[in-house]
């Protein structure tokens, strides 16, 4: 299982972005999905998540109402939309998935997730 995040960039506060977390060689359908970011000289913390089937969405604090997490399976793609975004959503953001036997199943602690992409850079700039 291989996951690809992409997406990021540098931005001006205010300004919006879409990342995009896409499996190669399967589908995303049965598995929750998560996104994480790690900034300088912090703990990875989890941003957002949808489960199996999108019966679950669940955000961090900060996001919520400015982050919108969705997922495509004709293109086998959960993304996130970051809008209004902040200098301190400066951050390598990464996703991460995990079987989900379960539609209810959406956990918050990256080690409950098996497969991780590579991080993709987000800057936002004051």
């Amino acid at each position: 299982v291989q996951l690809q995040a992409s997406g990021g960039g540098l931005v001006q506060a205010g300004d919006s972005l879409t990342l995009s977390c896409t499996r190669s060689g399967g589908s995303l359908s049965g598995s929750a999905v998560g996104w994480f970011r790690q900034a300088p000289g912090k703990e990875r913390e989890f941003v957002a998540g949808i489960s199996r089937s999108d019966v679950l969405i669940k955000y961090k604090d900060s996001v919520r109402g400015r982050f919108g997490i969705s997922r495509d399976n004709a293109e086998n793609t959960v993304r996130m939309q970051m809008n209004s975004l902040k200098p301190e959503d400066t951050a390598v953001y990464y996703c991460a998935s995990v079987f989900a036997a379960s539609t209810r199943y959406l956990p918050r602690a990256a080690e409950e997730y098996r497969y991780w992409g590579q991080g993709t850079l987000v800057t936002v700039s004051s």
